[in-house]
């Protein structure tokens, strides 16, 4: 799940969102603004550049013209989890 903030000054994993119910995001900035499909595609970009995939294995499942989104990641799990762990500063 994914926390996004269109139009910002600058694009960056900004660490983690924690929802009113207890849920967690990754929160993200882009610098792109939220027309056409433009954020979205800065959000993909920068996760994967973050995690080390290409951006093909990356997508906005669900949330596209909202500010909470589901991004699907397709990768090995243990890869994956090692990168979002050193991603958002958790030791393993």
């Amino acid at each position: 799940m994914c926390a996004p903030a269109p139009a910002q000054r600058q694009t960056l994993i900004a660490g983690l969102w924690h929802g009113a119910e207890g849920e967690v995001r990754l929160a993200v900035k882009v610098t792109a603004a939220p027309d056409k499909g433009k954020a979205n595609a800065a959000i993909v970009k920068l996760v994967a550049k973050a995690l080390g995939l290409p951006k093909s294995a990356i997508a906005v499942a669900a949330g596209e013209t909202s500010r909470l989104k589901r991004i699907d990641i397709r990768a090995e799990k243990a890869e994956l989890a090692a990168a979002l762990d050193a991603l958002v500063g958790v030791e393993t």
